[in-house]
Order: structure tokens, then sequence, then C-alpha cells
């Protein structure tokens, strides 16, 4: 589905009917990394899917080039649909825009799920490596960055076993343009620190993180768990960064299990 919202083109999906849950992707692919999800909750919710902005279907937003713009297109989506409130799930990338949504957004929001992605900002070091890649980008393209990120995002047990997986995602980085993937490194390498803000969160919270995420590791997501009152802490086995679509059966069930218990 498309959308035109305020002058820009939105890519996104919606689907199924009950609580809607608004899925967040992650750096540098599109709404496509949550198809598993869509497939298994929509029989009892309402999932909606977005591509931010300048990834997948949606334009490139130059006033929407702060994690704090992507969170805002996020909510436009939401006004969009009529939907006051959400469950907001994000991973990775995803997730730092949820912490922006809490931040700015905290009464639309019913509950959050925060999947391998981490709260502290970037260190300096961290900054130095995403200018570095988007010089990389600018002189390589999409190409080069998937070599340098799949095995960033994917367990070595899926690289080694399950090459339908690395190919897909390969190809959600190669329609990923080098604009976008710029403007999302800028982005994420100035995010505030969401720390401070984790002791604040009071909506029920699910935290999911990949056993061999190598990118937000464990220790990441244990954090944020145990900084967010009540939170639930679930490690998926055998899965790295994308642990939605290397585990999908075990993040669906760890999700689900979260959205029964809160009864939404």
């Amino acid at each position: 589905m498309k959308a035109v919202i305020k002058k820009y083109m939105v890519g996104y999906t919606d689907q199924g009917e009950g609580t809607p849950l608004v899925f967040a992707h992650a750096f540098p692919l599109s709404k496509a990394m949550w198809q598993p999800q869509v497939d298994a909750l929509t029989d009892t919710y309402r999932v909606i899917t977005i591509d931010l902005p300048g990834h997948g279907e949606s334009d490139i937003v130059l006033w929407n080039d702060t994690l704090d713009g992507y969170a805002k297109s996020i909510i436009c989506l939401l006004d969009h649909l009529g939907i006051a409130r959400a469950v907001v799930v994000g991973l990775s990338m995803g997730g730092y825009t949820v912490f922006s949504l809490y931040r700015h957004y905290p009464e639309r929001i019913l509950g959050m799920v925060l999947a391998d992605t981490r709260a502290q900002a970037d260190s300096e070091e961290g900054k130095a490596g995403r200018q570095s890649m988007a010089e990389m980008a600018f002189k390589d393209g999409p190409s080069a960055i998937a070599d340098v990120m799949l095995p960033k995002l994917l367990a070595p047990s899926t690289i080694q076993n399950h090459g339908e997986i690395v190919e897909q995602v390969r190809q959600m980085i190669l329609q990923t343009s080098t604009a976008a993937i710029v403007i999302d490194l800028v982005a994420m390498a100035a995010r505030p620190d969401s720390t401070d803000l984790l002791s604040t969160i009071t909506c029920p919270t699910l935290v999911i993180v990949g056993e061999d995420d190598v990118a937000t590791p464990v220790g990441e997501s244990r954090y944020i768990a145990e900084r967010i009152a009540g939170s639930t802490l679930v490690t998926i086995p055998e899965a790295g960064h994308l642990s939605n679509f290397e585990q999908p059966t075990a993040f669906n069930d760890a999700l689900r299990n979260f959205l029964t218990t809160q009864r939404f």
C-alpha cells in the first residue's frame, strides 16, 4: 500500500483486525523484513508495517532526516489510518525510532517491543564508523554495504545453513538507495542517549535479542530490561541481529505471549 502524507509517498502494509501493532524496520532494510510477523499475527491483530523515509516505497523526506523525524513519520501514518494508540515494535534502528516515539509521543503508545537494539548513544568510535560507512556508500553503493552488513546482521549459523535468508536480506539492502543509507547513518550517529529515558517508561515492554547478535549483544538488551520496570527479556537461540527474520517462530512466540499476557 501507498499513501501521500504531507505531500510525500509513504509505503506501508495494513492487515488484520484487533489491537494495532506497528513495526519499524532495521538499517538498511525495509518493511519487507517484517513479513514473517505479518504472516503470523494478522489472524488476531491489526498489523501495520512502514517503510521509513527513503526506504522501500517511501520517499526521502529531507525534513525527516533524524530519528525524531522517522518517529514523526510513524505518527503521521497512524493519524492517516485513524489510529490513536498502538503497540510499537522496533528492531535495531527501529528500536531507536521507538525510543524517539516514547520520548515525544508517549500517549500514543500502548506497549513497546525493543528488539536487538541499544539505549546508549554512539561512542566517538561508533560515530567514526558510521562516517566511514557513509563514505563507502557514496563510493561503492549498496552492494558494498551489503557485504559489510550481512555478517553483522546474521548469525554465523544463518550464514552457513540458510543461504535463502542471506539472499533475501542482501536483496533488501540492494533495494535501498545510497541516499537513504547515508541519511540513516547520519541520523543514527546524531541520536540522543536514551539511558535516562528507560526509567521513565511505564508502558508494558518486551525486550528481545538474538543470542548471537554481534551488533547489539545480549548485554545491551539486558541493560535495557533491567532499567524498564516490569519489562521482560527474551533471548532467541541461533539468531543474530535480525532475530525476527532468522528465527521467526521463536520471535513470534515471544511476541504473541507478551501481547496475550498484557491482554492487548
